[in-house]
């Protein structure tokens, strides 16, 4: 009898332990599915606000390109949006791939998979490395070895090679003469720097991260130190001051080139410079020849200079001589060369419409009142909007022609744009009568009215642009990086931080990969004859590149 009630009892444990791993399973089962669940709806919602805002930097782009918003503050807006979606789009694959992972661990969730855009071929030009994965000798199902080979399915995957650094020894030999007891060597090849220290590749790729991409050395010696190649800072400046002094005449060609333009874009940015007990500051001047909006076939170039201050004297000095036409702000400092007595005639001045626009649309910018005003209910001017409405027309007449000769820009403008202009000139006249002279609308229009000669230039030569964006582009680079740099340390500096500027922009203008082609000159400039240092301008250095490429495909 006890044997039968303990068989009883143990037949009961077990049933109860069976139903328990049952309800157990059934429990974690739920577990894993309210998991999957969980996570299927955060990838969800992690993909919609990466679509928000994907949707949100569109719509500010277009807005940017519609009403041609190009102040660095509305950069700066597409710059924050820009890190918003780096940020969503990186919790969105980051939430899709955990939601994958919770779902595989149950049968009844599917996985949310992200809707991506169609993938894009890698540049033909990009060096290939094939790794082949060998199919197998033997059937895997019947282990025949009767097997035909078939197309073979290509994945490519983008891959970086790690940079190397290498010294390379330069051994060369001596002899002694048994008769005359001379001693014969080979003369030493060229170094770029004193001392034969780097490389051309080693001191252009320094150069080009610290004016190119603004990258301090200090940063720079220190990403060294971590590779185990342990400089100091004064090491890598000197080699900064001596490529200066050896590229000097290549900038003085460039600069030459500038100023043979008949018209060229003017203007000027700050950079903070380090004083005694204080940061002054200074200014760094860029002047574009660009004549591509009008046909032109001359290569586009930037030439830039340091000054401590915003003197007039100084723009008079970069363009003494100069006589055509100058699209510029109304900086006053310009006046003077637009003036009779200004070489053997004065300058024509092209006053930039975008900096007039700025000023009606800042009227009508909500997010922009609210930024200056704050506590303050901001109010949308119809009159400034009205204005940014004819302006635009304007705008769209222009965006029409660009690239097209300068005789069928002139016609176009004469026949489509100068009744616009007319009848914007006569809203403003009109409009003013009735403003005060200290509303903000009236200020705008002033803006205009007060200089009405230099904004309507463009109507009576087709070589002339609407704005002053060609300027305005190369300077933002410079602002860009005052975040990286914050300050020249010198006069001197500052001199050399306008060169290389004028360098890496030039290059970029040109489509030139500025690291590739400063390399280059490093390498062959002190070889070169004097006669032939144009081969290495960026245009004419392009135009070989490209000729020896079709020279080797032939």
């Amino acid at each position: 009898m006890a044997s039968g009630d303990a068989s009883g009892e143990l037949l009961q444990l077990r049933a109860e332990l069976a139903a328990a791993r049952e309800l157990n399973h059934k429990t974690l089962v739920k577990a894993l599915k309210a998991e999957a669940e969980a996570a299927r709806v955060r990838a969800i919602n992690a993909d919609l606000l990466a679509r928000n805002a994907h949707l949100e930097l569109m719509n500010a782009k277009m807005r940017r390109d519609k009403y041609g918003a190009s102040s660095e503050r509305s950069r700066r807006l597409l710059d924050q949006l820009e890190l918003t979606l780096e940020d969503l789009e990186a919790d969105a694959a980051a939430a899709e791939l955990l939601g994958q992972m919770a779902a595989a661990k149950t049968t009844t969730v599917a996985a949310f998979t992200r809707k991506k855009t169609a993938r894009r071929d890698f540049d033909p030009s990009l060096p290939r490395e094939k790794v082949i994965i060998p199919a197998p000798e033997l059937c895997p199902c019947c282990g025949s070895d009767d097997l035909s080979h078939l197309p073979a399915v290509i994945t490519e995957t983008l891959e970086k090679v790690p940079a190397r650094h290498k010294v390379i020894q330069t051994i060369r030999e001596k002899v002694s003469c048994r008769h005359c007891e001379k001693i014969s060597q080979p003369p030493a090849p060229f170094h770029v720097t004193p001392r034969g220290m780097f490389g051309p590749h080693f001191l252009a790729s320094l150069v080009f991260q610290k004016y190119g991409l603004h990258q301090p050395l200090n940063s720079q010696r220190d990403r060294l130190a971590s590779e185990g190649i342990e400089l100091s800072l004064s090491t890598l400046a000197d080699q900064v001051g001596a490529i200066s002094v050896v590229t000097k005449p290549l900038f003085l060609l460039m600069e030459a080139h500038a100023l043979a333009g008949m018209r060229l874009h003017g203007d000027d940015t700050t950079v903070p410079l380090l004083a005694k007990y204080k940061t002054d500051i200074a200014r760094i001047w860029g002047y574009v020849r660009d004549d591509q909006p009008f046909g032109g076939t001359a290569p586009p170039v930037v030439v830039c200079y340091y000054s401590r201050n915003r003197k007039g004297e100084h723009p008079r000095g970069h363009l003494a001589g100069y006589t055509g036409i100058l699209q510029v702000d109304r900086y006053a400092g310009f006046n003077e060369m637009f003036r009779e007595g200004w070489a053997d005639k004065p300058m024509t001045r092209a006053n930039c419409w975008a900096h007039s626009r700025r000023q009606f649309f800042e009227l009508v910018d909500v997010a922009h009142q609210l930024k200056r005003k704050k506590g303050r209910t901001p109010l949308i001017s119809p009159l400034a909007k009205e204005a940014l409405e004819q302006i635009d027309q304007i705008f769209a007449i222009e965006r029409e022609i660009n690239g097209q000769s300068a005789d069928t820009r002139l016609q176009v403008r004469q026949e489509r744009v100068a009744p616009l202009v007319c009848g914007f000139e006569a809203w403003m006249r009109e409009q003013r009568k009735a403003l005060s002279r200290h509303d903000p609308v009236a200020q705008a229009i002033n803006y205009l009215l007060n200089d009405w000669d230099g904004f309507t230039t463009f109507l009576t030569d087709g070589r002339i642009c609407l704005t002053n964006n060609a300027a305005e582009r190369q300077m933002r680079g410079v602002a860009r990086g005052r975040k990286a740099w914050l300050f020249v340390g010198s006069d001197r500096g500052g001199e050399r931080a306008a060169m290389m500027f004028s360098f890496f922009g030039t290059a970029r203008l040109n489509g030139v990969d500025p690291l590739a082609w400063f390399t280059d000159v490093l390498a062959r400039i002190a070889d070169i004859p004097q006669s032939q240092l144009h081969e290495l301008l960026p245009w004419n250095w392009k135009a070989a590149q490209q000729a020896k490429a079709e020279k080797l495909a032939a």
